[in-house]
C-alpha cells in the first residue's frame, strides 16, 4: 500500500520558551492510500492541531509533512489552499453550511472557487446529493433541514469533486444515534468507493468502526492498532 500522509517527526509549538505549549510533540504518522483511519483523543489531547496539520490548514513548527509524496511542510497560504482544493474534503462537527443557501447552493460553492463551470458544478453538485439520499431537499436552506440531513449537505460539498482524502472532525458529534448511524453508513460507502478516510473523534464507539485507531495523548500518539473487528 502507497503512502499517501506521511508525517516525520511532526512538532507543533505555540508561545515558544518557557510557557511553551507542545501542541504535537515528534509526531510520526503513515496512512496508506485507501485507508480508513481514525484519530481518538480527548479535549486537549493534540487530536485537533494534528488535523489542521493533515489538513493542510497549519504549519508545523518543526517536522515534514508529505502528502502524495510531496512535501507541503513549508508551502505558502496560497499553495496551502490549492493542494486542499485539489486533494481534501473536509466534513465538520458544525456544518458549516451558508444559512442563506440552498443545499444544492451550498455544495456548489466550493466548486465556483476551484474555477468548476456553470453546468459541471450543477450536475457535479446534484450527484453528489444524490449519494448521500438528499435528491429530494436540493432547494432546501439549513434550517429547513435535521441536523442529520445538514451534515449529508456538508458530506455532499466535502465529496462533490471526488477528491482522494476525506478529512472528518466530529462529524457526528451534533447529531442523534440514528443520524450518526446514518453518517457512518456514507462514509463507509465512500471509504469501499476508494476514497481515505482520516476521521478525528473523542468518542471510541465511532473510532472502533475504522479499520485502524490512532490513539493521541499529550501531544503524542500513544497507540496504533488495526481494528480486526471492524465493519
Amino acid at each position: 500500500m502507497n503512502a499517501l500522509v506521511e508525517i516525520k517527526d511532526m512538532s507543533k509549538i505555540y508561545n515558544p520558551g518557557e510557557n511553551e505549549v507542545r501542541a504535537l510533540d515528534h509526531v510520526s504518522l503513515s496512512i496508506g492510500e485507501k485507508e480508513f483511519v481514525t484519530i481518538i483523543g480527548q479535549s486537549g489531547s493534540g487530536k485537533s492541531t494534528l488535523m489542521n496539520m493533515l489538513g493542510c490548514l497549519d504549519t508545523p513548527t518543526s517536522g515534514k509533512y508529505f502528502l502524495h509524496g510531496q512535501d507541503v511542510s513549508d508551502l505558502s497560504d496560497n499553495e496551502l489552499s490549492d493542494i486542499r482544493n485539489q486533494e481534501i474534503g473536509f466534513i465538520f462537527q458544525g456544518f458549516n453550511l451558508i444559512a442563506g443557501l440552498s443545499a444544492l447552493e451550498n455544495v456548489e460553492l466550493p466548486l465556483i472557487y476551484r474555477g468548476v463551470g456553470r453546468s459541471e458544478r450543477n450536475r457535479l453538485a446534484k450527484e453528489a446529493l444524490a449519494k448521500v439520499g438528499l435528491s429530494d431537499r436540493i432547494t432546501h436552506k439549513p434550517s429547513e433541514m435535521s441536523g442529520g440531513q445538514q451534515q449529508r449537505v456538508a458530506i455532499a460539498r466535502a465529496i462533490a469533486q471526488a477528491p482522494p482524502i476525506i478529512l472528518a472532525d466530529e462529524p457526528t458529534g451534533n447529531l442523534d444515534s440514528a443520524s450518526t448511524k446514518e453518517i457512518m453508513q456514507i462514509l463507509h460507502s465512500l471509504h469501499e468507493e476508494g476514497r481515505t478516510i482520516i476521521l478525528i473523534t473523542h468518542d471510541p464507539e465511532i473510532a472502533a468502526e475504522a479499520k485502524r485507531v490512532v490513539k493521541i495523548m499529550d501531544g503524542k500518539i500513544i497507540s496504533d492498532l488495526k481494528n480486526e473487528e471492524s465493519v
